[in-house]
């Protein structure tokens, strides 16, 4: 068994949470989270390549583009039934499909932002800061006053009137953020295993405001599609809800404990039966011929995906969702308006884009 620095970690972050640290920080070199690389962990990440590998076998290639959309709103529901949202499966479609559904406009909210949040995924990296405060301003526009900051001001997480969580202190999250994503960016640990230890580190440091477990979800589906492309589409926030009450428990002792192995292994077996579900359902997902990398999407291509999911978006907003600068995405938008593909109705201010498909 190898230990993953669990010592160093109670006199260091830990202390953190309840404001008693002040010096002898880890650098981001030295920094890791706190778990314990163990032979069960390792079996587990070897039964989940072979199971990856079957799913890629059978997948059938007719139906993938229905089932990539159905999985991703599996995905989504799942991941706002997590945090209390009330919407049923059919209605979350029917809200994607720009039907009428009757529920609270928060809610449906959540909805399209979480669309357009995990349609826009390919374009960001998993270790970049910019990125990871993108992703928040398009998770939670329109529902924090701080959508895309950092949060300034302290955070808990209580379960009636019993506090759970206390997080960091806002004056250490810049800091423990940058070591977070430097050690991603750095990390040895198979990909499998950082996404897990990452989920549990980005929800122990709460760096939002609000939204931080969706994001959180997010981020480990960004994590995991770089390594399998088709894991962007694996709805493993599914599992995670059928096992909510684990899912906070195991947050809780990893807390206590300062060693968060028993929590990885929670993910590793929900990632584990998300893909045996898939199998034996034969609801495969499409895996993309080539990464974002070597095939990158155009940014009108860009535009018009997150425009069709997000309609109500600033041309701002899109920039930032996109990792463009402003002026290139005005200019692409001028030369879709010209081709006919993209309008604008309404006022300028509080207007929508409309996104025309080709007969």
């Amino acid at each position: 068994m190898t230990i993953i620095g669990v010592s160093s970690r109670v006199g260091c972050i830990r202390e953190l949470a309840i404001g008693g640290y002040n010096k002898g920080r880890t650098s981001v070199k030295q920094y890791q989270p706190p778990f314990q690389l163990t032979h069960a962990m390792l079996s587990r990440v070897a039964d989940i390549a072979t199971l990856v590998g079957a799913w890629q076998a059978t997948h059938s290639q007719e139906l993938v583009p229905q089932l990539r959309r159905g999985n991703r709103i599996r995905t989504i529901q799942a991941s706002l039934a997590i945090e209390q949202n009330t919407l049923s499966l059919e209605q979350v479609t029917a809200v994607l499909d720009g039907k009428p559904v009757l529920g609270l406009p928060r809610e449906l909210q959540e909805v399209r932002n979480a669309f357009a949040s995990y349609e826009a995924m390919p374009h960001w990296q998993p270790h970049s800061l910019d990125d990871l405060l993108a992703a928040h301003a398009l998770m939670m526009r329109g529902l924090a006053d701080d959508a895309g900051h950092l949060r300034s001001g302290g955070v808990g997480i209580y379960q009636g009137e019993q506090l759970v969580h206390m997080a960091p202190p806002a004056r250490q999250v810049p800091r423990l953020v940058d070591n977070l994503l430097g050690w991603l960016a750095s990390t040895d640990a198979h990909p499998l295993i950082a996404s897990c230890a990452f989920h549990y580190e980005f929800e122990f440091i709460h760096p939002f405001s609000d939204g931080n477990g969706r994001i959180g979800r997010l981020w480990q589906t960004l994590i995991l599609s770089r390594w399998q492309p088709m894991l962007a589409y694996l709805p493993v926030e599914t599992v995670i809800q059928s096992r909510q009450p684990d899912y906070y428990r195991l947050l809780g002792e990893a807390d206590q404990a300062a060693d968060c192995t028993a929590f990885i292994l929670f993910l590793l077996d929900a990632i584990h039966e998300s893909l045996a579900q898939a199998i034996q359902s034969k609801t495969p997902v499409e895996t993309p011929v080539e990464t974002p990398v070597e095939t990158p999407v155009k940014t009108p291509d860009r535009i018009l995906a997150l425009l069709k999911a997000r309609p109500d978006l600033t041309l701002t907003e899109v920039a930032q969702a996109i990792g463009k600068s402003l002026r290139a995405v005005e200019r692409a938008v001028s030369q879709l308006q010209q081709q006919g593909r993209l309008q604008f109705s309404g006022p300028r201010k509080g207007g929508r884009w409309q996104v025309i498909d080709p007969a």
